[in-house]
């Protein structure tokens, strides 16, 4: 049973006893948190208008009876629903940095925002370079990458123009419009044609790449989402297909293509025998995100 609105509570006694509801719930999670825990945080802490690692440091401070009632009228609207948490606050977080979200386009999350804020993507983010991010989506890769490297340019396309409004919203909460342009169409027909004065010296991409038969076995918290940014096919790979057959026309000679792929790495490389490929190391493992030189793909 739920505490009574005028009990009194501290936000760690508040984040504990949501986190024994949504544990009771037999939800998933995997949208910006990872257990019951992270997300009983994230509910309490926009209760507080504090970032969830910003609450950490707020733990023995009292709850109002106000914000502890609608913190546990979250957690019941989460348990209701299945929706991921992201949609119901209308927010995410990503490396730390908020985003606005809603269900016009994916939940904020990628292993590549690990390697955009480690600096594992400096060799190739020359100064004054241009950098191109496919299935933009909400638009977080591509303000991560223009918040880390202030020097860079960031074109972002998507084919969804709902997913597009969002990013807008985005890009403008962070005032980057001025370094990010953000384009609509189906992958390449978003860019004008190639040439040697507009060509990109790192594309990343997190694309739809889940399986036919995953995509089938989705819990409701995924089925919540866009299937145009989750389905890839037979394979997962259809969409990585066109992108890497077109890549070598859009990079620059010592320019890389960076992949996030999932747990598709089998599918990958029955479909890429071929294709020499650097595996980047993620919190999840060394299978998930990968990255092609442009030499390599020509």
């Amino acid at each position: 049973m739920d505490p009574e609105p005028s009990q009194a509570m501290t936000v760690n006694q508040c984040i504990d006893q949501i986190t024994q509801k949504l544990e009771a719930a037999n939800l998933h999670y995997g949208h910006g948190a990872i257990d019951a825990n992270s997300e009983a945080l994230w509910i309490v802490s926009k209760q507080l208008d504090l970032s969830p690692s910003e609450t950490l440091d707020h733990l023995d401070q009292t709850l109002s009876p106000d914000k502890h009632q609608k913190s546990f009228a979250v957690a019941d609207q989460r348990i209701s629903t299945r929706k991921p948490l992201a949609y119901i606050l209308g927010e995410a977080w990503l490396m730390g940095v908020p985003f606005f979200c809603s269900e016009q386009s994916i939940v904020p999350r990628s292993w590549i925002a690990e390697l955009i804020v480690d600096g594992s993507l400096e060799p190739w983010l020359p100064a004054d370079g241009n950098v191109l991010d496919l299935c933009t989506g909400n638009g977080s890769l591509a303000i991560l990458l223009a918040l880390s490297c202030p020097d860079i340019h960031v074109s972002a396309c998507d084919i969804s123009l709902p997913a597009l409004s969002v990013a807008a919203r985005n890009v403008d909460r962070h005032s980057l419009s001025s370094q990010i342009d953000l384009l609509e169409g189906d992958l390449w027909e978003a860019l004008p044609e190639p040439n040697e004065d507009n060509l990109f010296d790192l594309i990343i991409c997190n694309p739809p790449y889940v399986n036919a038969n995953s995509m089938g076995k989705l819990p409701a918290e995924y089925l919540a989402e866009p299937s145009l940014a989750l389905a890839g096919g037979e394979d997962g790979m259809d969409l990585i297909r066109r992108i890497i057959a077109q890549a070598p026309d859009y990079l620059s000679e010592r320019g890389a293509l960076l992949l996030e792929i999932g747990n598709e790495y089998e599918n990958f490389k029955k479909a890429f025998p071929q294709i020499p490929v650097i595996w980047m190391e993620v919190s999840a493992g060394e299978e998930q995100v990968l990255l092609i030189q442009a030499e390599d793909l020509r």
